[in-house]
């Protein structure tokens, strides 16, 4: 069967789920995992992502991300790639980290998004230890499965609100939400005017893990690729592919190259690139680095082999050294805008 389209609107809500290869632990630690939320959080800013939802797994994530611009694969290619990258340097391996491309459905938010959001907050109570596995689901479906007794409901319920690695505890109230955390548009679908929204999205999630899952969203797919009704769905198909094109002029036009970085970073400081590009404390290699990857989504490699042959963990290390320094430091954050300026980025079309 051929895989679905991928298919990128403008405006558009996604579910997006990757796994590991084989289905192995792609997060061997909270080490692992606070770094995935670390760039997860880049991306959001670097894309101008909304994301609503999110879960880490042992082996797999959901996200419910939703997309001003066209741009989700491109966000995730860096997203997967960033991630990969560091994740086998910090392991000592090697070869494919995730299972294939990502896999995303385009979602209707009026309709869909409060239970698909549940749907992603459930995943670490979805396990056969709690009684809610795809075999319990499936007794339940056909009136065989037994009453969950108080105990495995308070499990339930304090699995549910302990787990770190899931924006559910932000949405209860229960943690800050992170900057890079969108809970507004998710809480402004509950329509509950007579309860508080963190409140009343605590109750609709959790009723779910007293009385039994509900069935899930993926029946309800359309051409594998849209959960919504009819009419949205054939929208959805009608702009199919538009996106991508849209995007691609966007890179054709906007995008600098690596060399075109460098070169600007050359004219603020007067000198050439190879002669200060290996120096010892000199910010103007960082500099590029930080344009290059935060204003414009280059790859660490890439970045990397135009400074001579430099790892990715040390472009990304040294990109984060530069954010802290421009933060306190006015010289630097005028470099900064004098490289963006010379760049053209107020040309480029958003």
């Amino acid at each position: 069967m051929a895989r679905p389209p991928r298919i990128e609107r403008p405006g558009a809500w996604h579910h997006v789920t990757a796994r590991g290869n084989e289905r192995r632990a792609i997060y061997r630690g909270d080490r692992d995992r606070a770094h995935f939320c670390e760039l997860l959080g880049e991306a959001v800013e670097l894309f101008r992502w909304r994301l609503h939802a999110y879960v880490l797994m042992d082996n797999h994530f959901h996200l419910l991300v939703e997309t001003p611009e066209p741009n989700l694969g491109r966000g995730m290619q860096w997203l997967s790639a960033s991630y990969s990258v560091w994740f086998n340097l910090r392991h000592q391996r090697a070869g494919h980290l995730l299972q294939g491309r990502f896999k995303s459905i385009v979602v209707d938010p009026t309709g869909w998004a409060l239970e698909l959001s549940r749907y992603v907050h459930l995943n670490p109570v979805r396990l056969q230890r709690f009684g809610l596995d795809k075999s319990a689901r499936q007794r339940d479906g056909v009136g065989a499965g037994a009453e969950p007794d108080a105990q495995k409901v308070k499990e339930r319920i304090s699995r549910l609100r302990s787990y770190r690695w899931s924006s559910y505890r932000a949405y209860a109230g229960l943690e800050e939400r992170p900057k890079w955390l969108n809970c507004e548009g998710l809480l402004a679908l509950g329509g509950n005017r007579q309860e508080k929204p963190r409140a009343a999205y605590r109750r609709y999630v959790e009723q779910a893990v007293r009385q039994g899952l509900p069935e899930s969203p993926w029946e309800n797919l359309r051409d594998r690729v849209v959960l919504g009704g009819a009419d949205f769905a054939r929208a959805v198909s009608r702009a199919a592919g538009l996106g991508r094109k849209a995007d691609g002029r966007r890179r054709r036009l906007g995008r600098p190259t690596t060399a075109e970085i460098i070169a600007a970073v050359e004219q603020i400081k007067g000198e050439a690139w190879e002669a200060f590009r290996d120096r010892h404390n000199d910010w103007g290699r960082d500099l590029a680095f930080y344009v290059g990857r935060k204003d414009w989504a280059i790859g660490l490699r890439e970045l990397g082999e135009a400074a001579g042959g430099v790892n990715a963990l040390a472009v990304s290390v040294a990109t984060r050294r530069l954010a802290r320094k421009i933060e306190r430091t006015p010289e630097l954050s005028a470099a900064l805008a004098q490289a963006r300026q010379k760049l053209q980025m107020s040309n480029v079309e958003h």
